[in-house]
């Protein structure tokens, strides 16, 4: 009976998600305007372009600007995180992707201590430059990749990985959990001696205007847009409005709570509780009631 209730409750779920009039389309920092510039300018030094997304996502957010400079190089798209992507349709997402053009992919985890996937780069990369002619670099002995993507999709893991891997030395480019970490543009790092091989660590760089309000959105989830520009509170919704479209009830377990639930703010106090994020504020009558502290809608959001 109480599965049924369960499941008569999910067809009452929202179908379409009210963004309430918000726009995220036309977040564009200076930095970012500056680094596609130097990258531009950059470009005849470059053999392979290594474009970087996260597998979460991986149709939705890549940088439009990016694809005129793509169709002159060589292009490598490696799609990070893929320990917290879903890969039971992989095939489908690499025909969908060889539709749009897109031939080479590797699915990395750049924060795994040993990806064997890792290991393909240096190899899959210089079979994709031998196949193309090299031009103006052709007398060159050293290799020169550039790397590109929207912010926080794992570059610096990246380049820290090969490094790693190839050089046996720590990280070159710090890394966070946040946007925006990597400010400088056009950073030299050297990935590895056989064969020689350096890589142009670049910022995160998003379109000028974000195609859609919900494309905006998937990218705040994945973390490439600061919290605060959206709103934590309606990112957190939209998690859980995403997860009951597509059946994902796993969150119902993880937290303890009785059924699957369409109110981020019944599901946000169950999870408080659970987690000991409350805190006790004085009522009218006097007394000390529980409540959600000032963070923990940020702590809470489930990735």
């Amino acid at each position: 009976m109480k599965l049924y209730q369960a499941l008569r409750n999910v067809a009452k779920f929202r179908t379409v998600f009210d963004f309430g009039g918000r726009d995220v389309a036309h977040w564009f920092p200076g930095h970012m305007a500056k680094g596609l510039k130097q990258m531009r300018a950059n470009m005849k030094n470059v053999d392979c372009i290594l474009e970087i997304h996260d597998a979460r996502i991986p149709f939705s957010g890549r940088n439009s600007v990016f694809q005129e400079t793509l169709d002159v190089k060589p292009h490598l798209l490696i799609l990070n995180k893929m320990d917290l992507a879903d890969l039971s349709n992989k095939q489908r997402i690499l025909k969908k992707l060889e539709k749009n053009g897109v031939r080479n992919v590797l699915f990395t985890d750049c924060l795994k201590q040993r990806d064997d996937n890792i290991k393909k780069l240096v190899p899959t990369v210089m079979d994709i430059i031998k196949s193309h002619p090299r031009y103006n670099r052709d007398e060159n002995v050293d290799y020169c990749l550039m790397v590109i993507g929207v912010p926080n999709v794992g570059k610096s893991s990246l380049i820290n990985s090969l490094r790693r891997t190839h050089l046996k030395k720590g990280r070159a480019s710090r890394v966070g959990g946040e946007p925006g970490i990597t400010r400088a543009v056009l950073t030299k790092i050297q990935v590895s001696e056989r064969p020689i091989m350096h890589l142009l660590d670049t910022p995160g760089v998003l379109p000028p205007k974000i195609e859609s309000v919900e494309t905006g959105m998937k990218l705040a989830l994945c973390g490439t847009i600061l919290d605060h520009l959206v709103g934590e509170d309606i990112i957190a919704d939209y998690l859980l409005y995403s997860l009951n479209r597509h059946e994902k009830f796993s969150y119902v377990e993880k937290y303890n709570l009785e059924e699957p639930s369409d109110d981020i703010q019944q599901v946000l106090k169950r999870i408080a509780v659970k987690l000991g994020k409350t805190q006790r504020v004085k009522a009218i009558t006097g007394g000390t009631l529980p409540s959600l502290s000032q963070t923990t809608q940020q702590q809470l959001m489930i990735s």
